[in-house]
C-alpha cells in the first residue's frame, strides 16, 4: 500500500497505488462478518487495524437478507447487488462477483473462502436458495434464508451519500476563499477541480478514488471525532490482547505523526479538504 502524499521540494504528487491481495481482503472481510454475527471470534490483527475501517453501522445496514418465499423481482436483487459494490460476470463467477441466467443469480460473496450463492426465482417470489461449488456447480446444501454481505467495508447508502456530498460542498466554498485570499491560486484550482470530481464519483457511483478522506461526512461524524476502527466492530466485553506492547506502543506514535504530517501536506497544497484530517 503506498498512501497518497506530497512532495514540496520536488513538485511531486505521489498517487494513492494499493495492490490488493483477494485472500487477506476475503480474510478481512470474513472476520468482521463472523464478529457481527457470533460470540465465539478471535481476530488475530497486526497494528495496521487501527486504521479506519466503514462504520459498522451502514456496513450492517446494507446487508442483504433473502428468505425462500419472499416476494421480490430480480432488478430489485440486482440493484441491491450493485449497491453492494458487487459486478456483474455471466462468463467467469469469481469472489465479488454475480451472474444471471433466466430466473437464476449466482452470487460468490465476498467474505466466502469456496461456496457461492445460488437465487431461484419463480417470477417474483424467491423459490429456492442454496450453496454451491463454483468450480464444479454442485449444489453442497438448500438454505431457507441467507445473507449477503458487502464486497467492501466502504459501502454507504445513497441518500447518506447525497447528504455527504452536499457537505462537502459546503466546505469547498469557503476553504477556496481562504486559498485564494492567501494568494494560492494553483492551490485553489486543483483543489477545486479534483473535489468537484470527487463528489460526481460519488453521486454516479456511490464511491471514488480516496472516498476515505471524506469519512467524517459519510459516517456522520463530527470534527476532530475518531474514525471507526475494526475496534468498533467489537462487542463492549470483548477482550483486547496486546502482544509486545513495549513496542507497539511507540509505534502507535508514529504511525499517527506520520499519517497527519503526511495529509497536513496534502490540505495545504490543495490536494485535499482540511476534513482529510479527520481520517486518521
Amino acid at each position: 500500500y503506498q498512501p497518497e502524499a506530497y512532495v514540496p521540494a520536488s513538485d511531486t504528487y505521489i498517487e494513492k497505488d494499493a495492490s490488493i491481495n483477494a485472500q487477506i481482503e476475503q480474510l478481512r472481510l470474513s472476520a468482521t462478518k463472523a464478529v457481527l454475527e457470533r460470540r465465539d471470534v478471535i481476530v488475530v490483527a497486526s497494528v495496521s487495524a487501527i486504521y479506519g475501517l466503514g462504520d459498522p453501522r451502514m456496513y450492517l445496514s446494507m446487508v442483504l437478507h433473502l428468505s425462500r418465499g419472499e416476494r421480490i423481482d430480480q432488478r430489485a436483487i440486482l440493484r441491491r447487488l450493485a449497491e453492494l459494490q458487487y459486478t456483474r460476470n455471466d462468463l467467469n463467477l469469481t469472489r465479488g462477483t454475480y451472474r444471471v441466467r433466466g430466473e437464476i443469480i449466482d452470487v460468490f460473496p465476498a467474505d466466502s473462502e469456496t461456496d457461492a450463492v445460488r437465487i431461484e426465482l419463480f417470477d417474483d417470489e424467491v423459490e429456492s436458495l442454496a450453496f454451491f461449488d463454483p468450480l464444479t456447480g454442485a449444489v453442497q446444501r438448500r438454505v431457507p434464508r441467507l445473507t449477503i454481505y458487502p464486497k467492501t467495508h466502504y459501502v454507504t447508502p445513497r441518500e447518506t451519500i447525497r447528504a455527504a456530498v452536499e457537505q462537502i460542498r459546503d466546505e469547498l466554498g469557503p476553504r477556496l476563499a481562504a486559498l485564494r485570499a492567501a494568494g494560492k491560486l494553483l492551490e485553489a484550482q486543483r483543489l477545486d477541480e479534483r473535489t468537484r470530481f470527487d463528489m460526481e464519483m460519488l453521486l454516479e457511483l456511490g464511491y471514488c478514488s480516496g472516498i476515505e478522506n471524506y469519512s467524517r461526512y459519510l459516517s456522520g461524524r463530527q470534527p476532530g471525532e475518531a474514525p471507526p476502527t475494526l475496534f468498533d466492530y467489537l462487542p463492549h466485553d470483548a477482550l483486547l490482547v496486546v502482544d509486545e506492547s513495549h513496542v507497539m506502543t511507540p509505534q502507535l506514535r508514529a504511525m499517527y505523526r506520520g499519517d497527519r504530517s503526511r495529509k497536513e501536506v496534502l490540505v495545504d497544497y490543495g490536494f485535499r479538504l482540511p476534513s482529510a484530517l479527520d481520517n486518521r
